[in-house]
Parts: structure tokens; C-alpha cells; sequence
């Protein structure tokens, strides 16, 4: 019958009894009539049409409208039946008393009772009935007790057995509830009804301990089960209830608790984060667990007991006393109170700590416990014995002709060990330092990053030295405060660059050097002077030549003993050749090159120059390794950036008095390209490849580590001098820079969307099953040949027959800038692309010079360029025309196709904004708007800052592509 909201209405709850299910309540609305009583006109309510009667339910109806839905036989049904059954097959299977499965009766039971405890709790001020067979709702009125029972349990032993049985009292008087049809509605905690009153407990008590006194005066306990039945049943009901006790004794206690800390090994297994194609294992790791225990009088209590009450069970000769301890709670939280304030929290009385972090916590708090109270020590039966006294470590460095001798004494408690006995140990990462006794020390976590590195670069077994290049970390660990440094007055310079000596030029060097490039002469023979090797690292176009050329004058003028050996990429022979003769044209220089070379070294004495190629070292190695020259320097050093390949190994065999590399990119894919060029000039310097993989490039690149990137800067710092075209703006003109956007042609943009579909759900499959790793290759691919579709779709298909967007943007600027007089270098990075220029160039009769990686006489085509001023184009690609070119005539640069390292596109402009540039330079970098390159241009703007100081690759970036950024590339 409908509850009309127009008329009075009352909530009411009805409780009844299920058969499989127990007690349970259900909500109605009831009408109302005109005398206020309650008529039979009723409705049941959920939180589904709760809302309709809002306006006479308040807060509590509408807890109780969810809690009373969960447990109705429907709701049970949902949640605990597997597959869709009525409920009739799921409660006889489930509650069939032969076959019935238990564990799942338990479940529904606890879930059931939870709620109807909520319920109970709601129900004090509410309209409560019991149910009628005919499920009329309001059949009998019941009422929630507003005060709560407590519950005496009474033990009486005689020389038989013990009697056991409860009393129960409300407001002062004792309640007659046995053999009075009393019912438990509600089990966890207990709700007993008796005469149309609903009972709660003071201390909530479980109802399964009521239950058999319903029909049932006592129980009896055998002698035979006493003991255990005592121990067992006994000792936990006096510590949470109360008790009287006939024939045995109940004793409260109460002392002042006393704190114990013990520690042990403990082995948990960690899920193992492994590459994509490994499997996911488990790793097992050594940590500690410390417990957290209180000592009253005779008693160990664990703080993970909650209770407050502790109850020993004591047998004498003739009976039993129970031992009642009090616990002082109060005085137990202000000692966990200490240890939270030391960063040790503790819960439940435990918390582990990974080992190292343990022993450093417990070297820092030992003492300061002690003065509180606590008892420190190792569990018994916890394996090894580990120490825990006092750690200190005293480090001494003394420089010593070209090295410095690193002495020290590590103290554990009473030992003292001398510091090189650590060294396997830290450069291993075991922590674990066995003692003259037997104990363990464990060395504490801040001196792997402290000294591992001190380790590392450092040579001997019985005694430790580090070379003179490692005067930076002397200095950390000096400003640090980890070691004692002693020093003479000549190395004290080292401290501050601003020491370094001006030097005046030598006389045969004919030009000027701008103040820069007079600041990287006078560091050339700072490093030199102190017998490092050392790393011109320039920006393109401010002129390495030119310094590198007056520091060998002056080798020449000051009596050096041997020739120089200049080794570089074979395109850049010439141009050094013509820049010696310019500048240094006294000094006698050797083209050690081509296939009829004189394999003769002793022709080197006749030079103080010999010119030579990467190609010509590697295949020339043993000969040359027999000649110790002067300098070795390398042009373009990032050809070694392989320290396994062929030419890396032979380079670094060959024999000079000094060293030194040029490069605009140090580091070009990897910082193990540094690795490799830093070992060169200076050996030793960022220790063995495997620990600079271990320490360095892992954590730099695939962490991001930025202190780990700072620690190499620092490292590699002395010996590179870097100058950015920013720094000396004011000696070069201008340079502007434009982006232009260019729209697809309708045929371009079709072939476009069906390859980037294509390549979407292809690279998107990819990388749900494969992961990220596995991808790679796939990835750019697709992003290839969709740049190649953003110049022109000709690149990928032969047949198209439509034009380009960007071609018909660039054609027409060029023409514009072609018309005004100026010279323009394009680029591009494919081949393909310049040939499509070309064909329209020819079309159009524009001559051009021409350069790409097959292009035999380079040289030729630049001094075409640069002298012919019929020739106002230039097209070049990005990989052969990114080194080595001087292009001054040019004062306009179109890059083509723009890709993800800006270090490369600024090193196509540096070939016309360089030194002997006087006009201001535009550079246009053209778009296709709505593709794949404007996508990279947002994306360029985030990634980037990975690749900013050390680090200048598009397979990094590549690598470091989330699975959103690469949805956003191909959306």
C-alpha cells in the first residue's frame, strides 16, 4: 500500500528473524492518522526512494537507510554469490548443514553483524517494532535500552570441577535473563533482547559468551581440562572482564614500566622492477626489525598487546593465581613519544628499517636511550652479531710530487681500522664490515657517496693515491669536511681560475685573438702548465682553430722537443691546412693522409704539425704509438665517443707530453661519450667505464639524478672551458629567428592521416603488450615517415602525384631572398628532401651549391658558395654540413625539417653566424602545421631540459617518451 507524502507519515524499523540469516531489521514508513496513531497502511524504504520522504526523516534515517539495504537477503545475494542464482539454491547450498560451506557462512555472519551493531546503535530514538507473520511492520512495539548492561562472570571451583556462569545488571538491579526466551539479536558485540527491551553491554562482549546461559544456569569444567580450559578461556575473560572468583585468586598488579628495544634480521621478499623483457621476480632484502617492549617488575609486556590489562596465569600447588598487571599507558606513550621525536615510529610495538638506515639510527640515538632508560640489544636468535658502538672516520690527503697520498683510521667502538680496508667494501656497496671480534659493523649509507668516488679514481692496494686531476674532489672532501687536506702553494692556485697567468702570444702567430679567444689561450697553457689534459669546447664558429694554433706556435718558439700530432675528421684537413698557413705560417706542418702517405715517423721530426685522420690513426696505430709527440689534439673528439670502438682504443694507445680535445658537442648520445674523451686527456679521471656506468650515466639518464649531474660537472669542470655564443653576443651580429607555419595540401594531408592511423594503433598495440622498450625502433619509424609526408609525400611514395605545402612555402621564400641578393643555406636531415629541391631549383634555373655525405670535393662547393656570387643557394644535409663548414656569406638559414636536438639545428646555423659574419643572420625553421613537427616543437620545450648540459641526443629523448607524450604525437 502506498504512504502518501501529503498525509502525516512515521519512520518505523521493523526487526525480524531470517532463516539462514538471524535477526535483521527492515525500514518502512507507516501512515499516520488523523489521532496521530499509526495505521496499517505501510511502504517499505530504501536509499532509492528515500529522498520522497524526506521531510519527516532526519540524519540518522538516512545512516540507517544503506546500512538496513546491505543486509537484506537480496543485497547478501549480490555480494556473495558468484554467478546469478535465486535465493533459495544459494542459501541451501550454502547453509546445508552436511555440506554447507562453513567458511563462507562465517564471512556473511561477520558481514551481518557489523551492520546490525551500526543499526542497534542508530536505533535508540527510533520506532522500533517487532514484525508480525504477515510481515505486518509495527505488530509489537519494542525499545532500545538508553543505558548499558554489565556483565559479571562468576567462577566457582570445588573439588570436582568449576562452575561457570554470568550475571547481568541494568541500572543497579540484577536481570533475570535465563530460561526467560531472552534472544541474542546481534552477536559482534552482544545486543540481548529481554521482555520487548533491546540490551547493550558496558564492555562489549561477544555474544557467543551469553548464548549458552539463554537456556542454561552454569557450566561445569571438568578437573581433568581445568588447567588448559584456565589458561585458555579464563585468563583472557578477567583481562577484559570483570570476574569473582571462588577457589583461585585474581591478583591486580601495577609497576613502573621500563622500555626494551630489540632489533633483528628480518628477509622480505620485494617485487623486482626488472626490464620489459625479464621476468618480474622477487627480491630478497635484508632489513631490521625493531620491537618495542615494556618490562613490569617480572613481566615483558609487548606494545603490541593494546590492552590494557595483562593477565599471567600462575599454577601453585594446590591452585591457580591469575596475575591482573595494570599497564601505566600514559607512561608507555611518552617513551614511543621519544622515539617519534628520534624518526623512529613505531606501530603496534614494530617497524622495520632497511640495514643501513637502522645501524645509522641506532649509532646517532644509542647513547641519548640509555640516559632515558631504554635496554638496547639484538634479539637472541636473530643470526648475525652486529655491533652497534660509535663510528667515526678520519681522512687525511697530502700531495706528493703528481699525486696526492690519502691516509685515514675508521674507529667501530675499540677498533680502529685503517681506511683502505674499506675500500672493496664501498666500491662493492657491502655494507657489512666484519670486526677483529667476530661482530658486524655496518658502514654507514653517507660514506658510499661520500668516498666511493675517492675509491674509484684512486690506484694502490697497500696504499692509496689519487692523480693531481683530481683536485676537485680533493676539494669536496676538504669543503666537506671528510678529509684534512695539506697542499703546496703552486697547487693552492687550482683553487680559484681567477689565478691564471695572461700569457702574451708568441711572435710568429699572425692575427688578433678577440678577449675570449685570448682568455681560452691563456687557459690552454693553464692546463698545460699543470699537466692536465684539457677540453676546448667552444660553441660552433667562435674559433677553436685559431686558439689551438697559437698554443702550437708557442710550443714551437719554446722548444718543443717533438711535433704535435692533429687528429680529425678527413673533411676537415683542408680547412686546417688553410687556417695554419693563415695564421701560424711558420710553423712546418705534415698532411699525414691519403693512401700514398710515407709511413716513416721519423719524418715527424722534420715538423711541428702533423695532420691526420681518425681513419689514418686506426689504421696506422702501431706506428704511430712508437712517436712520443708533443700534444695530441683532437678535432671533432666526439669521434671517440665509442670507448670500445676501434679508433677510441687507438687514440688512447698513442704517447704525448700533453692532451687536448676540440669539440662544440662533447656529448653527443650518451654521457659515456664524455667518459670516453675525459679518459683520453685526463686517465683515470671519472674512474673505470663500468663504475662510471654504475655511478654516473645510469642515474644521470635514466634517473635524472640531478645531483648526479652536478658531481660530474664538478668532476670534469677544471678541464673544460666552454664559452656559448650568448657569452661573447657582442663581437657577432645579430641573429633573428622565425618559425613558419605551412598547410598541408588537401592530397598531402590525406596521405598524411592514413599513415599516422597506420602507425597509431600499430605503435599504441606495441606498447600495451611489449612496453616502451620494445617499441623504440617501431616509434621512429612511424615518426620517420611521417616527417617525411610533413616535407613532401614523394619521400615515402613515388606514385603521389600532389604537391607540398612546405615545398611551395620554401620555394617561395627562396625565390624572395634569392631576388633581394642574399645567400641562403638549406637544410635538411634527408637526402630525399634536398633532391626534391634541386628538381625545382633546376626547373626554376636557380644554380646551387651542393652537399651531402656522397659529395666527394667539399671544399669546392663551399669556396663556390662563398666566392661565386651567381650562386646564391646552398643545399646541404644536416649530417654532412654540421661540422668544419665556414659559410659567412650566407646571412639567411632554412631548416627544413626540424627534428627533436636543438644542439644540431644550432650548429647548421653556427656555418653562417660565426667569426667573419658581418651581416645580421635570419634563421626560419619551417612547420607543417597540424603534424607530427609541431607536436615535437611542443614537446621539445619539456624534454629538452634532459639533454640541456650534458647530454645533446635525440635517442635519449626518444627513450624518455611516456606512453601519453607519445599518444599526443601520433593523436
Amino acid at each position: 500500500m502506498k504512504v502518501y507524502t501529503t498525509q502525516p507519515f512515521q519512520a518505523v524499523y521493523s526487526l525480524f528473524e531470517h532463516e539462514y540469516l538471524g535477526y535483521l531489521f527492515e525500514s518502512f514508513v507507516v501512515q499516520v492518522n488523523s489521532k496521530g496513531n499509526l495505521t496499517f497502511q505501510h511502504q517499505n524504504i530504501s536509499v532509492k526512494n528515500g529522498k520522497e520522504f524526506a521531510s519527516r526523516l532526519d540524519a540518522d534515517d538516512f545512516k540507517l537507510l544503506p546500512l538496513i539495504d546491505q543486509i537484506q537477503q537480496d543485497a547478501v545475494l549480490k555480494k556473495f554469490s558468484p554467478k546469478k542464482q535465486s535465493p533459495a539454491d544459494f542459501f541451501l547450498k550454502v547453509y546445508d548443514p552436511e555440506k554447507g560451506d562453513k567458511a563462507l557462512q562465517e564471512t556473511i555472519s561477520h558481514y551481518i553483524q557489523g551492520r546490525m551493531a551500526k543499526i542497534l546503535e542508530l536505533l535508540r530514538n527510533k520506532q522500533t517494532f517487532i514484525m508480525g507473520k504477515d510481515g505486518e511492520p509495527t505488530w509489537r512495539k519494542i525499545k532500545i535500552a538508553p543505558e548499558k548492561a554489565s556483565v559479571l562472570f562468576h567462577f566457582r571451583r570445588n573439588e570436582d570441577n568449576t562452575h561457570y556462569y554470568p550475571t547481568i545488571k541494568y541500572a543497579g538491579q540484577k536481570m533475570e535473563f535465563m530460561y526467560r526466551d531472552a534472544a541474542l539479536v546481534c552477536y559482534e558485540p552482544a545486543w540481548l533482547m529481554l521482555d520487548g527491551t533491546i540490551y547493550s553491554f558496558e564492555k562489549p562482549i561477544d555474544g557467543k559468551k551469553l548464548q549458552p546461559f539463554l537456556n542454561k544456569r552454569f557450566i561445569a569444567i571438568p578437573r581433568s581440562v581445568e588447567e588448559t580450559y584456565y589458561r585458555k578461556f579464563v585468563a583472557p575473560l578477567v583481562e577484559q572482564f570483570d570476574v569473582l572468583a571462588t577457589g583461585f585468586s585474581i591478583r591486580s598488579e601495577r609497576y613502573t614500566p621500563t622500555p626494551h628495544l630489540t632489533f633483528s634480521e628480518v628477509k622480505t621478499t620485494e617485487k623486482a622492477v626488472q626490464p620489459a623483457d625479464v621476468k618480474a621476480g622477487a627480491l630478497v632484502s635484508d632489513k631490521i626489525l625493531f620491537d618495542l617492549s615494556f618490562k613490569y617488575g617480572d613481566y615483558i609486556v609487548p606494545t603490541s598487546e593494546a590492552k590494557r590489562v595483562s593477565v599471567s596465569m600462575e599454577k601453585t600447588e594446590d591452585s591457580y593465581v591469575f596475575h591482573r598487571l595494570i599497564r601505566d599507558l600514559n607512561h608507555e606513550k611518552g617513551y614511543i613519544k621519544e622515539l617519534s621525536k628520534r624518526a623512529l615510529e613505531v606501530k603496534n610495538g614494530q617497524t622495520i628499517l632497511e640495514k643501513p638506515a637502522a645501524f645509522a639510527w641506532l649509532n646517532h640515538n644509542l647513547a641519548e636511550l640509555e640516559q632515558l632508560g631504554f635496554t638496547v640489544r639484538q634479539e637472541e636468535k636473530s643470526g648475525k652479531n652486529y655491533f652497534i658502538g660509535e663510528v667515526s672516520v678520519n681522512v687525511g690527503i697530502t700531495e706528493n710530487n703528481d699525486w696526492f697520498d690519502i691516509y685515514g683510521t675508521v674507529r667501530f667502538g675499540e677498533f680502529e681500522i685503517p681506511f683502505i680496508k674499506l675500500k672493496q667494501h664501498i666500491l662493492s656497496r657491502n655494507n657489512e664490515f666484519e670486526l677483529p671480534n667476530g661482530q658486524i659493523a655496518i658502514i654507514p649509507e653517507e660514506w658510499f657517496t661520500q668516498y666511493i668516488e675517492l675509491f674509484a679514481f684512486s690506484d694502490g692496494e697497500d696504499t692509496l693515491t689519487l692523480k693531481k686531476h683530481h683536485m676537485a674532489l680533493v676539494n669536496d672532501l676538504e669543503n666537506g669536511n671528510l678529509a684534512t687536506v695539506t697542499m703546496n702553494r703552486k697547487l693552492e692556485k687550482l683553487r680559484e681560475f681567477e689565478t691564471i697567468e695572461d700569457h702574451p702570444l708568441p711572435s710568429g702567430f699572425r692575427g688578433e685573438l678577440r678577449p675570449y679567444q685570448k682568455a681560452g689561450y691563456n687557459w690552454l697553457h693553464f692546463v698545460k702548465d699543470y699537466k692536465f689534459g684539457g677540453c676546448l669546447a667552444d660553441d660552433m664558429g667562435l674559433g677553436k682553430t685559431v686558439q689551438t694554433l697559437a698554443m702550437l706556435q708557442h710550443r714551437k718558439e719554446n722548444g718543443a722537443e717533438a711535433a704535435s700530432l692533429l687528429v680529425m675528421p678527413t673533411s676537415l684537413i683542408y680547412n686546417w691546412l688553410k687556417e695554419a698557413e693563415k695564421f701560424t705560417p711558420d710553423l712546418r706542418v705534415l698532411n699525414y693522409t691519403g693512401t700514398y702517405r710515407d709511413k716513416n715517423i721519423e719524418l715527424f721530426q722534420e715538423y711541428d704539425l702533423v695532420l691526420t685522420s681518425y681513419g689514418i690513426v686506426r689504421l696506422d696505430a702501431e706506428l704511430l704509438k712508437s712517436y712520443y709527440f708533443d700534444y695530441i689534439i683532437l678535432d671533432e673528439s666526439q669521434a671517440i665517443k665509442n670507448p670500445d670502438s676501434n679508433t677510441s682504443r687507438s687514440v688512447r694507445e698513442l704517447k704525448s707530453r700533453h692532451r687536448l680535445i676540440l669539440t662544440g658537442t662533447p656529448v653527443e648520445n650518451s654521457t659515456m661519450d664524455l667518459w670516453s674523451q675525459m679518459t683520453f686527456i685526463n686517465p683515470g679521471l671519472l674512474g673505470s667505464k663500468n663504475f662510471f656506468r654504475k655511478e654516473f650515466l645510469k642515474p644521470i639518464e635514466k634517473q635524472k639524478d640531478e645531483h648526479k649531474t652536478r658531481r660530474l660537472h664538478a668532476l670534469i669542470k677544471p678541464f673544460i672551458l666552454r664559452r656559448h655564443k650568448s657569452q661573447v653576443a657582442r663581437e657577432l651580429p645579430e641573429k633573428i629567428e622565425h618559425t613558419m607555419y605551412c598547410k598541408m595540401t588537401e592530397e598531402q594531408e590525406h596521405a598524411y592521416e592514413e599513415t599516422k592511423s597506420y602507425y597509431r594503433n600499430k605503435i599504441l598495440t606495441s606498447l600495451e603488450e611489449n612496453g616502451a622498450g620494445n617499441t623504440q625502433f617501431m616509434l621512429l619509424q612511424g615518426l620517420t615517415k611521417l616527417r617525411q609526408i610533413a616535407n613532401h609525400p614523394l619521400m615515402t611514395d613515388p606514385g603521389f602525384e600532389g604537391e607540398s605545402g612546405k615545398l611551395k612555402e620554401v620555394m617561395r621564400m627562396t625565390k624572395n631572398v634569392v631576388g633581394k641578393g642574399h645567400k641562403v643555406l638549406i637544410f635538411s636531415q634527408f637526402v630525399k628532401h634536398l633532391e626534391l629541391i634541386r628538381r625545382v631549383l633546376d626547373e626554376k634555373e636557380i644554380t646551387y651549391a651542393y652537399l651531402d655525405g656522397n659529395t666527394k670535393d667539399r671544399q669546392k662547393q663551399v669556396e663556390l658558395f662563398q666566392t661565386d656570387e651567381s650562386i646564391k643557394v646552398f643545399l646541404i644535409s644536416l649530417k654532412a654540413g654540421g661540422v668544419g663548414l665556414n659559410l659567412t656569406a650566407a646571412d639567411y638559414v632554412f631548416i627544413l625539417d626540424p627534428w627533436w636536438n636543438p644542439a644540431v639545428e644550432a650548429q647548421a646555423v653556427d656555418r653562417a653566424h660565426r667569426i667573419g659574419q658581418q651581416n645580421t643572420v635570419f634563421t626560419y625553421k619551417f612547420i607543417t602545421k597540424d603534424s607530427v613537427e609541431e607536436k615535437i616543437l611542443a614537446l621539445q620545450s619539456r624534454k629538452i631540459q634532459l639533454v640541456t648540459d650534458l647530454i645533446s641526443t635525440d635517442e635519449t629523448i626518444i627513450k624518455s617518451l611516456t606512453k601519453e607524450d607519445i599518444d599526443n604525437l601520433l593523436s
